[in-house]
C-alpha cells in the first residue's frame, strides 16, 4: 500500500467524519472528529471478535504512518503559518510581553512543575522512571496546542483580548515546547556527551532567535516579491514557498521551523503587507486558500490521533498514572500562569479570571502526542505515551467542550 492509497483513505474518512460531524454532532470540528474516530476505533474493536480484517487494515495504516514526522516535519508548518496568517498583528503587539512570557517562561516553569510532580506520582504508583525521562513528559505536555486551541475558542466567544493572549501564546508556546523537549531529550539520550548547561542555553537561544530571524527573513522576502506584482494566483504560490522552502532551510539549519512560520505568517497577515502587496481579490485568495489547507490538515490531524489508540499499550497501571496526571497537568499551568498574569494584570487591563480561563481553555493536542511518539523505549515511551493520550483526549473532549459554559458562568462570554 503506497502513501497515495494511505492518504487517500485517511482524506475519505475525515470527509465522512467530517460530514457525521456537522450533520449529526455538531461540534466543534476539533472535538467532533476526535470523538467519531475514537467511536470508530471502539467499533472496529467490538468487530475484531468476529472478523479481524478491518482492525488488521486500520493497523497497518497507522503502521505506516510516522506520527511524529508527518506532525512536527511537515504538518505544523503549513498549520501554524494559516493560524498566525488570521491573527490580529495589531492586537497581537499590544499583548506581546505577557504571550512572550507566557510562551517561555511559563512553559519552562510548567516543565519543571510536571515533571516533578509526575517522578513523585509514579514512586507511589510502583514505577520507578528516572527524574530525566519524566522532565522530558513535562517538556512535551506543557505546551497548548494551537491547532485544537483556535477553532474551540471562537465559537466559545470568550472576549478578544483574552483570546488574543491564549492564541498567542498558544501559538509560539509550540516552538518553545518543541525546543525545550529536544534540548532535555539530547540531556536524557546522552547523544552529546559534551552537552553542559552553556551548551544547552546555546542550543535554545540558537533554535528560538535563529528560528524568529528567519521568520522576520522570510515575511519580509514575501512581502518584497507580492508588492512587485499583481496576479492572486502567483502570489499565492508564493506563500506556499514561503512555508515549504522555510521548513526545509529551517530544519536543514537546525533552527525552529514552528517559530519561523508563525513570524512569517504573523507578517504577511499584517495590515502593512495586506493594504501595500495584496489587492482586496489576492487577500481573498490567500485567505481562502490558507483556510482551506487549515481545515484539511486539520481534520486529518485529528482523525489521526483517533486513530493513535491502536499503538497503545494498554497497561492498567499506565491508565492510572494517566487519569491521575490530568489534574496536575492543570494545576501546573495554572501555577506556571499566576506570575505573569500578575506582572501585566493592572497595565494591560486583563480581564477578570484570566488565569484560571487561560488554565482550562489552553488545551493539549497533536503536538504532545507527536513528542511523546519521539521518545525511545529507554525513555518510557510506553507508559509516556498513554498517560500523554489520556490528557489530551480529556483536554480535547472535557474541557473543550466545557471552556464555552466557563465563560458564560464568569459572564465573560462578548456580545
Amino acid at each position: 500500500m503506497d502513501y497515495f492509497v494511505i492518504t487517500s483513505i485517511l482524506v475519505f474518512l475525515s470527509a465522512v467524519f467530517g460530514y457525521l460531524n456537522l450533520r449529526f454532532f455538531k461540534l466543534p470540528n476539533t472535538i467532533g472528529l476526535t470523538l467519531i474516530t475514537i467511536l470508530f476505533t471502539l467499533a472496529v474493536f467490538a468487530l475484531s471478535y468476529f472478523d479481524d480484517t478491518l482492525l488488521e487494515a486500520e493497523r497497518f495504516i497507522i503502521s505506516k504512518i510516522d506520527f511524529k514526522v508527518v506532525l512536527l516535519d511537515i504538518m505544523l508548518s503549513f498549520l501554524l503559518f494559516a493560524g498566525a496568517l488570521h491573527t490580529d498583528l495589531q492586537k497581537l503587539k499590544e499583548q506581546r510581553w505577557p504571550v512572550l512570557v507566557f510562551a517561555t517562561f511559563g512553559v519552562l516553569v510548567s516543565t519543571f512543575l510536571v515533571g516533578t510532580a509526575v517522578f513523585y506520582l509514579l514512586q507511589l504508583l510502583g514505577l520507578n522512571v528516572n527524574f530525566i525521562y519524566c522532565l522530558l513528559f513535562g517538556a512535551l505536555i506543557s505546551p497548548t496546542d494551537p491547532i485544537a486551541v483556535l477553532g474551540i475558542l471562537k465559537k466559545a466567544g470568550a472576549p478578544k483580548k483574552l483570546e488574543i493572549k491564549i492564541v498567542g501564546e498558544s501559538l509560539f508556546n509550540d516552538g518553545v515546547g518543541v525546543v525545550v523537549f529536544l534540548t532535555i531529550f539530547g540531556l536524557a539520550s546522552g547523544s552529546e556527551p559534551g552537552f553542559s548547561l552553556s551548551s544547552v542555553l546555546e542550543l535554545f537561544v540558537v533554535e528560538v532567535f535563529g528560528g524568529i530571524l528567519w521568520g522576520l527573513f522570510l515575511g519580509w522576502l514575501t512581502y518584497y516579491f507580492m508588492k512587485r506584482i499583481d496576479d492572486y494566483n502567483i502570489e499565492v504560490i508564493i506563500t506556499l514557498a514561503t512555508v515549504m522552502t522555510g521548513t526545509i532551510v529551517a530544519t536543514h539549519l537546525h533552527i525552529s521551523a514552528p517559530l519561523a512560520m508563525v513570524v512569517a505568517g504573523l507578517m504577511i497577515g499584517g495590515n502593512k503587507t495586506r493594504e501595500q502587496a495584496m489587492s482586496k481579490l489576492t487577500e481573498s485568495y490567500v485567505d481562502k486558500f490558507w483556510e482551506l489547507i487549515d481545515i484539511l490538515l486539520n481534520t486529518i490531524l485529528f482523525v489521526l490521533i483517533g486513530m493513535e489508540m491502536l499503538v497503545l499499550e494498554l497497561n492498567s497501571t499506565y491508565i492510572y498514572a494517566g487519569l491521575m496526571a490530568i489534574p496536575i497537568a492543570l494545576l501546573c499551568r495554572y501555577i506556571s500562569l499566576i506570575i505573569p498574569v500578575k506582572l501585566f494584570q493592572k497595565r494591560l487591563d486583563f480581564v477578570p479570571n484570566t488565569t484560571l480561563i487561560m488554565t482550562w481553555g489552553g488545551l493539549r493536542g497533536a503536538i504532545s502526542i507527536a513528542l511523546a511518539l519521539g521518545l525511545t523505549d529507554s525513555m518510557e515511551r510506553d507508559l509516556f505515551l498513554v498517560i500523554t493520550y489520556i490528557i489530551v483526549i480529556f483536554s480535547i473532549l472535557v474541557q473543550g467542550l466545557t471552556v464555552e459554559k466557563l465563560i458564560k458562568k464568569l459572564s465573560l462570554k462578548e456580545g
